[in-house]
């Protein structure tokens, strides 16, 4: 099976964060990779704000996907972020969310598809920043989850809204960016233990990584977002 393609590129690997600056850009560059699991035959699981999922099937059947149709086959997946990322009282559970992740790259597989594509909107985490710290512990732990069952996952976060901090985190979780439509090795990706035992680190210490620490990781979007 060839892997998938996300803006023109094969990806190398599985957990891709994708930044942007607009929704325009965002459907622009991810509906030809939604489109191409659609042609193959594989599954998308798309994660999106409930305010949103009207717009984003008329943005899907925009791009040439027949939207209600493949819902109605089980081929594409809409999940409203609450019910994906929070629990009933609203609040993030990373391991809730690692264990629905390790069930869902499986449900494809035996519902018939040959891939799932995930693809999350993560703006949720700006509405409770205090899930920050275990939301960047999530996105380091489920690496092995997505490489281990072989299916991708594309974080999509608004760059406008991520402090220096978080940017370098999340950098530091993903071994793959996409930046400007184009997608490369992320050089600051840090391996999933290493980052999780200094996420530990920090958290008992209570000390956040620092503006010059996040000056290089920004640089280095400022430069691919050229």
């Amino acid at each position: 099976m060839h892997p998938p393609t996300l803006a023109g590129t094969p990806l190398e690997a599985y957990h891709v964060c994708a930044f942007f600056n607009s929704r325009d850009e965002e459907y622009a560059t991810l509906s030809p990779f939604f489109k191409e699991a659609v042609d193959n035959g594989e599954k998308n699981m798309h994660i999106v704000n409930p305010a949103l999922l009207a717009d984003h099937r008329a943005r899907l059947t925009a791009s040439g996907i027949d939207a209600a149709h493949c819902e109605a086959c089980g081929q594409l997946e809409l999940v409203s972020w609450r019910d994906a990322y929070l629990d009933e009282e609203g609040v993030f559970d990373k391991d809730r969310m690692l264990a629905a992740v390790e069930r869902l790259t499986g449900s494809g597989r035996d519902a018939g598809f040959s891939r799932l594509r995930i693809m999350g909107n993560m703006d949720w985490v700006f509405e409770d920043t205090t899930a920050t710290p275990k939301l960047i512990e999530y996105e380091a732990e489920v690496n092995e989850v997505l490489e281990r069952n072989r299916q991708p996952a594309v974080c999509v976060y608004d760059i406008a809204k991520l402090s220096g901090s978080m940017l370098m985190d999340l950098l530091r979780t993903h071994p793959m960016t996409l930046i400007n439509g184009v997608v490369q090795e992320n050089p600051f990706f840090t391996q999933p233990s290493e980052m999780v035992q200094e996420l530990k680190r920090r958290r008992s210490s209570e000390v956040a990584p620092g503006d010059e620490a996040a000056s290089k990781p920004a640089a280095f979007v400022q430069e691919n977002g050229r």
